[in-house]
């Protein structure tokens, strides 16, 4: 069922919330990234409603949320609202599960409200300053020109569709589609250029600093069980990206996908479904 949450700003944020919400019945909490939306996880959504509460938000200018052409696109900010979102909703015995730029977003929020959070499920992502700048993202950094191909020629939605992908030759007309739904104007992209004007590329972008300090508060969430789930084909979040995050959290399971890209969700749902499920099965042996 989607539903809308009012912002302090005024700004509407959008949330699938599916499932059973009496006091025990566990959560998953999906986490999108950039240029990707609630939609991604349609699948998890489709197959744990009957059984646990399934949130997955739309970060503002995303999704079915209010894009507004003027808004703190930051990484603070994404955080600050779904830990708001998390404690309008009250959600406890939380599996987080993150992506792309959800990865740094949830797990900031995890920190920040640790005692709702049960485990961690990590596809695909970062939660550091990054070490190393892709050519193609870098690209979408130009001044002017980037801003302008990115909003007036989604090309950083459009080339996802087929640069996030290994596993298959291509993704069907239906997954194309409902990704890039909502982002069909400029103004439509304006937070997917945003996040990517929020990548720091040197210690002086305000974004570095946060990076840093999430990196350093890692290591509080490594008693929850943490699984990831990875993409080995991945030319952005590379599997090194897995190995620095593991050194905080040595004790994770590794779930690793010879022939998946970027987008794990799309090329490997099962593979997913079935951690999400194990860890299901182990929050119930905890009890």
């Amino acid at each position: 069922m989607s539903r809308f949450l009012e912002l302090d700003s005024g700004v509407r944020l959008h949330y699938i919330d599916e499932g059973p919400k009496e006091n025990g019945v566990p959560t998953i909490l999906c986490v999108h990234g950039n240029p990707t939306w609630s939609f991604y996880y349609r699948k998890i959504v489709s197959q744990f409603r009957h059984t646990q509460r399934v949130v997955a938000l739309d970060h503002v200018g995303c999704g079915l949320s209010d894009k507004p052409q003027s808004y703190q696109y930051t990484l603070r900010q994404h955080t600050a609202n779904l830990v708001h979102l998390i404690d309008t909703l009250d959600l406890k015995q939380v599996t987080l599960v993150v992506h792309d730029w959800g990865g740094a977003i949830g797990l900031g929020a995890a920190i920040e409200r640790i005692e709702r959070f049960r485990n961690l499920l990590v596809l695909n992502t970062a939660a550091f300053p990054p070490p190393y700048i892709p050519r193609r993202i870098a690209a979408c950094r130009f001044p002017l020109l980037g801003s302008w191909a990115i909003r007036y020629c989604n090309a950083f939605a459009q080339a996802a569709i087929y640069m996030a992908i290994d596993r298959l030759p291509r993704l069907d007309r239906n997954a194309r589609d409902g990704l890039l739904a909502p982002y069909d104007s400029p103004r439509n992209r304006v937070a997917i250029d945003s996040f990517v004007r929020d990548i720091p590329m040197s210690p002086q972008h305000p974004t570095y600093e946060v990076l840093i300090e999430l990196e350093r508060n890692l290591p509080k969430l490594s008693k929850l069980p943490i699984r990831f789930v990875w993409g080995m084909q991945d030319w952005c979040f590379r599997p090194e990206c897995m190995e620095r995050m593991n050194l905080s959290w040595p004790n994770a399971m590794r779930r690793e996908l010879a022939d998946v890209g970027h987008y794990v969700m799309e090329e490997a749902p099962t593979e997913v479904i079935e951690e999400l499920q194990k860890m299901a099965s182990e929050n119930v042996d905890r009890r």
